[in-house]
């Protein structure tokens, strides 16, 4: 199999070996990465070889082990939101081992485990990242994992790749008693529901969560909340996860917002809901089933606006907010309380080679809850 680039034909097996050069050194042609990218808007992914910055003083190499398929991959590669810049490797749910690091590092060593969500640089100095926020993912100048430009103009590229190149901040302790590709997903999915549990104080034991869809982000949000302690009822829109929220993803109750009578008799009974779907619905019921100052987050963004129930919020005094992903402090707070509690995605692994097929599955929503890619075991040494 040949393999082109720019400038460049090249067999597989050479292709593949490529991820040994050392990242202190760029080449020419620029070779000292391999991944795989989307040139245009048609999404479709192929090899690409590309080089990572050398490794400087403050800065960590990671070899990739895995990365997990996030839906802003998808919707990046395809240009669904008009900022795409080609060619684009996506992926920020990395995990790997850490290969080199630069001579003022002091938190990790070769051989670490250690992850890269979706930030890698931010000003530093501003009120969002600096104490006690420290939620760099709000600074004006964050700098996203992939499809984002760094300070000197160089375009950041993601996760499906053989390695990558961060600063030390921006790099994530992994909890050593889980499987790599199970933390995986923690880097986005498990944060975007860990942080507004957090923020919005949805994290005490007892109270009555409920969650909203039950994918990528909707299972992560029941396997944490069941961690701290809380009583959660999962809301969907027909039986068809019913046993599969309440066998195995462990949540006490399932609710089918279709079904009229259940939903009346559930009415005012959630302390808060985390609403992790994508797609257009209706937020009056929600609203309904919240407690008087209940809290419904938003996590999911639909493309077109929703409507806000005015009245129902008004006559609970409901709050209805949203939330994004969390700063490095609470994201590294996350992964902590997830190996504590022995908390992982449930995944489904699969060759680079079939990530054109997994985004086709996506979009049917035939996944049981999140891709993770075996960069290791097919990018690298698949090829040799």
């Amino acid at each position: 199999m040949a393999v082109s680039s720019p400038g460049l034909e090249i067999s597989f097996a050479d292709f593949a070996g490529m991820f040994s050069k050392p990242a202190t050194a760029r080449s020419d042609p620029p070779t000292n990465c391999i991944g795989y990218a989307a040139r245009d808007s048609t999404g479709v992914l192929s090899p690409f070889t590309f080089d990572r910055r050398p490794v400087g003083p403050k800065d960590v190499r990671i070899q990739i082990a895995h990365v997990g398929i996030c839906h802003s991959d998808l919707h990046s590669a395809k240009n669904e939101w008009g900022s795409s810049l080609y060619p684009l490797v996506p992926g920020h749910e990395i995990v790997g081992i850490v290969t080199e690091v630069g001579s003022e590092v002091t938190s990790f060593k070769p051989g670490d485990r250690a992850g890269v969500g979706c930030m890698v640089d931010s000003c530093g100095a501003c009120d969002m990242c600096k104490a006690p926020r420290c939620e760099e993912q709000f600074c004006s100048k964050c700098v996203l994992t992939f499809n984002s430009l760094m300070p000197d103009g160089t375009l950041t590229q993601g996760g499906y790749s053989s390695h990558i190149v961060v600063t030390e901040k921006f790099v994530l302790r992994l909890p050593e008693n889980l499987p790599l590709e199970v933390t995986a997903p923690l880097l986005c999915a498990g944060i975007t529901v860990y942080s507004p549990m957090k923020h919005f104080g949805l994290d005490k034991p007892g109270m009555k969560l409920g969650v909203v869809g039950l994918g990528g982000l909707g299972h992560m949000a029941v396997k944490i909340a069941k961690g701290m302690g809380l009583h959660v009822t999962v809301i969907s829109t027909s039986e068809s996860k019913k046993e599969e929220a309440l066998n195995v993803l462990k949540a006490d109750e399932f609710l089918v917002s279709k079904d009229e009578a259940a939903v009346k008799a559930a009415f005012g009974s959630l302390h808060g809901i985390i609403d992790t779907v994508s797609a257009q619905h209706d937020l009056a019921p929600l609203v309904g089933l919240l407690q008087v100052d209940g809290k419904l987050v938003l996590v999911g963004v639909p493309d077109k606006p929703l409507q806000l129930p005015n009245a129902a919020i008004v006559f609970k005094r409901a709050t209805v907010g949203g939330s994004l992903i969390g700063g490095i402090r609470q994201t590294q707070e996350m992964l902590d309380f997830c190996g504590q509690h022995g908390i992982g995605a449930s995944i489904e692994k699969i060759p680079i080679d079939y990530v054109n097929t997994a985004y086709e599955r996506m979009l049917r929503s035939d996944v049981r809850y999140r891709f993770v890619i075996d960069i290791q075991g097919s990018l690298i040494n698949g090829g040799q």
